[in-house]
């Protein structure tokens, strides 16, 4: 294990190491009610962006440059250092981070990353389950490489029909299956039908009634979090685009042919999208510490519990939720941004500088894009559908982006995706051996380095 010479503690400076950059906004804060004299801050992330992935789906319909996505965290931050990897490993005695190198040919190397205290926001990984060839051929829907992949396979689906004299061939390249009918699943699901029926017009042997798009999840309703009546709008909406929606069913197997679903039905197919939900990063079950949920077990001051200077938020996180005793805060891009707030508060405090305070978030209410003039939001409790929570929509998205340029960017690509065709061309960005989950999301490097 190699050592980066970043164990020593900045000239006698405490040294505050944040482990994840899915929502910087602690490090942020922490700058606010930091020095550089007070404290020395260190952010460890496989990337040099914050992924705003509510978008995601557009990306992946072509209607937004990825580009506009990714805030940069050079420049974002102020004097904040980042170091580039992935936590995998945490000594707690002797108060080391491992950071392994996932761009590192050699893949069991990393470096010893010393702190004085620790911010544990490593996120989460897409949920899989012990399914026969899953991993294998199925396609995850968290980074933007896999968004990338995706809009160029959709493409690729074409050109091969278009090419195909087999019916049955042509029949499954066509068809396109999703599995969880949650916030991801039914974006994206709504978002690529809507691309493909555009892009399917440039293709004169192919005609929009032959695609076949099937939604899978186990839950009895579609978008279970916005409640039974929302639920219904927005199956009904998808009913009416055409998506097949299968509840209360599972996949099998998948295999390079189909997937065999939880009822025996084989559905000949080349594209199977995995959003099934996600768990909290391999990370934290590696540090022998109380789970719940999977998920660190923390106080209200999102203190890890029996140890003081080590502090844990967002989806990796059994943050208690004050607003509901017994329950803990659900692991949402909202509370991860506040949670984000009050533990760079409490890590300031924990030096010196000012008074800890317990996290409590009253939940504000969802939103679900579902593509075209169409969205459903339960703002403050009140449902909406249609145009209206579209805008409602929109609103939240550019408010709960932490970049002014960005915001301005993403508001250009709506106004140009609504004048303008969009571009259907393949790009080459997305390789097909990059695209497996455990690749896309790097969670083979916990099996490499353990």
């Amino acid at each position: 294990m190699e050592n980066s010479g970043l164990s020593d503690n900045g000239g006698g400076r405490v040294r505050i190491l944040i482990a994840g950059a899915g929502e910087p906004c602690e490090t942020r804060e922490l700058e606010k009610k930091l020095r550089p004299d007070d404290a020395e801050l260190l952010l460890v992330s496989p990337t040099d962006y914050l992924l705003y992935s509510l978008l995601l789906p557009e990306v992946a319909a072509g209607a937004m440059d990825p580009r506009h996505v990714a805030v940069p965290l050079h420049g974002h931050l102020k004097w904040t250092r980042v170091v580039p990897g992935y936590a995998v490993g945490v000594d707690l005695e002797a108060r080391t981070l491992t950071v392994a190198l996932p761009d590192d040919p050699a893949r069991g190397t990393g470096r010893e990353v010393g702190w004085d205290r620790l911010v544990l926001a490593p996120g989460s990984v897409t949920r899989t389950f012990s399914i026969p060839d899953l991993e294998e051929n199925a396609r995850g829907f968290k980074t933007i490489a896999e968004a990338l992949y995706l809009r160029d396979h959709i493409l690729k689906q074409f050109d091969f029909a278009d090419a195909c004299d087999d019916e049955a061939e042509r029949r499954a390249h066509l068809t396109f299956v999703m599995v969880g009918a949650g916030y991801a699943g039914t974006e994206f699901a709504t978002q690529a039908q809507l691309f493909a029926r555009k892009a399917v017009r440039n293709y004169p042997s192919l005609r929009p009634e032959e695609m076949r798009w099937l939604v899978v999840d186990i839950a009895p309703r579609v978008l279970p979090e916005l409640g039974e009546h929302l639920g219904e709008v927005s199956l009904r909406l998808l009913s009416e685009r055409g998506i097949e929606i299968r509840l209360g069913t599972s996949i099998e197997s998948a295999t390079e042919e189909g997937v065999t679903l939880s009822d025996r039905t084989f559905v000949p197919t080349r594209t199977l999208v995995w959003c099934a939900g996600i768990v909290a990063s391999p990370l934290a079950s590696t540090l022998g510490l109380p789970l719940k949920r999977g998920r660190l077990v923390v106080d209200e001051h999102l203190s890890v519990v029996g140890q003081h200077d080590v502090f844990a938020l967002g989806d990796c996180a059994a943050v208690p939720d004050l607003t509901r005793p017994g329950e803990i805060t659900a692991p949402t891009a909202q509370h991860a941004v506040r949670q984000g707030r009050t533990a760079a508060r409490n890590v300031a405090a924990s030096l010196g500088h000012g008074h800890p305070r317990s996290y409590r978030h009253i939940d504000l209410g969802l939103v679900v894009d579902l593509g075209g003039r169409e969205a459903a939001a339960k703002p403050l409790g009140i449902g909406l559908s249609g145009v209206v929570a579209k805008a409602v929509t929109r609103a939240y998205q550019l408010y709960a982006l932490s970049s002014t340029p960005q915001r301005v960017r993403i508001g250009v690509d709506w106004v140009l995706d609504a004048v303008l065709p969009r571009p259907l061309v393949r790009i080459g960005i997305g390789k097909e051996e990059d695209a497996p989950r455990a690749v896309a999301e790097h969670t083979d490097i916990y099996e490499d380095l353990g």
